[in-house]
């Protein structure tokens, strides 16, 4: 897997890891299956050299216009 594979699949794993918890609650097993994945794809991304900010990136601001 390529460094930003790792990445990428850490984002959707938590994503889905997210909708699921949100409409079942973090006690349905879906839920728990799929954030133990979150867990485990994140470790990887970690160990593979990535920070959370990589995971996490800072939404992008936008300039002021000078007018």
């Amino acid at each position: 897997m390529t460094d930003t594979s790792h990445i990428a699949a850490a984002r959707a794993v938590q994503q889905y890891a997210a909708r699921a918890a949100s409409r079942y609650g973090p006690r349905h097993p879906l839920a728990h299956a799929l954030l133990a994945a979150a867990a485990t794809a994140v470790a990887r991304a970690w160990e593979t050299g990535h920070w959370v900010r990589d995971l996490h990136p800072r939404p992008h601001r936008h300039e002021r216009r000078s007018t």
